[in-house]
C-alpha cells in the first residue's frame, strides 16, 4: 500500500510541477472592461491566463472559440488553462457585460 501512495505522490507532484512551469498572463477585468482587450501569446505553447475581477459585481469569462467558460466572482481572481493554440485570433468576452467586455488573444 505505502508503494501505491507513493506512486500516486509522485503523479501528483508532477502535475503540480508541471502547471507551476507553466508561463502566466493576466486580464483585469475593471468597470466592466477588460485590461488590456488584447493579449499576446506564443502559438503551440500551453499557459495560465489569470482573471483578475476588480468590480463589485461577478462576470462570467468565455470563449467559444478557445472553449473555455468560467465565472468570476467580484473581486477574486481564477485560473483558466488554456492551450496550446495555433496561431491567430481568438474571441474572448465577459458573458454578464458583452456590451464592453470584449478581448482578444493574438496568438503568434
Amino acid at each position: 500500500m505505502s508503494r501505491r501512495l507513493f506512486l500516486i505522490s509522485l503523479i501528483l507532484a508532477s502535475f503540480s510541477a508541471t502547471a507551476a512551469e507553466l508561463p502566466q498572463y493576466t486580464l483585469v477585468i475593471r468597470s466592466h472592461t477588460f485590461q488590456p482587450a488584447e493579449l499576446k501569446v506564443p502559438a503551440g505553447s500551453k499557459f495560465k491566463l489569470l482573471v483578475e475581477n476588480q468590480d463589485a459585481t461577478p462576470e462570467e469569462f468565455e470563449s467559444i472559440e478557445f472553449n473555455r467558460e468560467k465565472i468570476v466572482p467580484a473581486n477574486h481572481a481564477i485560473t483558466v488553462y488554456v492551450g496550446p493554440l495555433p496561431a491567430g485570433r481568438y474571441r474572448f468576452f465577459g458573458d454578464f457585460h458583452q456590451d464592453t467586455a470584449q478581448g482578444v488573444l493574438v496568438v503568434e
